[in-house]
């Protein structure tokens, strides 16, 4: 699926074992992106990205099924973001589930960059404001993108919320306490932003 609004591209590939949505964004004219969520079929992240380079990888949070496929579209200057307290499932397939659900221990890429609530991430000309939502982990995070004067602006979930509601808190990490306060946290934008999830 594509997104076009201005002069903004969202292409959405669904990828991996259990179906997780990876987003490839870029600005018309550029020759570099954002991909969030990398979960699997690097190949195909990278076909989407139609020869740009990756300027930063945005994690929304530390399961296997959102990172595993970073590792083949990494290139040198690559930055790659994810919240602290989610930075150690990276490298732990206890804590990131791949173990429980494929059978296999996946460990993600080297973190370049550390975020918190509030942070503003400036890549391939976006600026994605990082909003800190635990309770599916303790570092979950959306990512927010505003948009031009009439139209909707975008939040990028991951497993906070998705389509059929939010995502599991029985995991390692998760919280349905802090879930509960992280989607009322988010009821302003939930409101007024185009969602778009981890998946469908």
């Amino acid at each position: 699926m594509d997104l076009k609004i201005g002069q903004l591209r969202v292409r959405t590939i669904c990828v991996g074992p259990v179906g997780t949505n990876c987003y490839v964004l870029f600005l018309q004219g550029r020759n570099d992106c954002v991909v969030i969520d990398p979960g699997d079929e690097s190949g195909r992240i990278r076909r989407a990205a139609d020869g740009r380079r990756i300027d930063a990888i945005l994690f929304t949070h530390g399961h296997f099924d959102h990172f595993d496929g970073a590792k083949g579209i990494l290139e040198k200057d690559t930055r790659v973001y994810i919240h602290s307290l989610d930075e150690e499932m990276l490298s732990n397939p206890r804590y990131n589930a791949s173990y429980m659900f494929t059978g296999q221990e996946a460990t993600g890429p080297a973190v370049t960059d550390r975020v918190q609530d509030g942070d503003l991430v400036h890549a391939a000309g976006m600026d994605f404001q990082v909003l800190h939502t635990p309770g599916h982990t303790r570092g979950s995070v959306c990512y927010f993108l505003k948009m031009p004067e009439g139209e909707k602006d975008l939040l990028f979930t991951g497993d906070t919320v998705m389509a059929m509601g939010y995502g599991r808190t029985d995991l390692y990490g998760g919280d349905q306490a802090e879930m509960m306060a992280s989607l009322e946290k988010l009821r302003p934008w939930l409101q007024t932003c185009r969602i778009l999830g981890g998946h469908n």
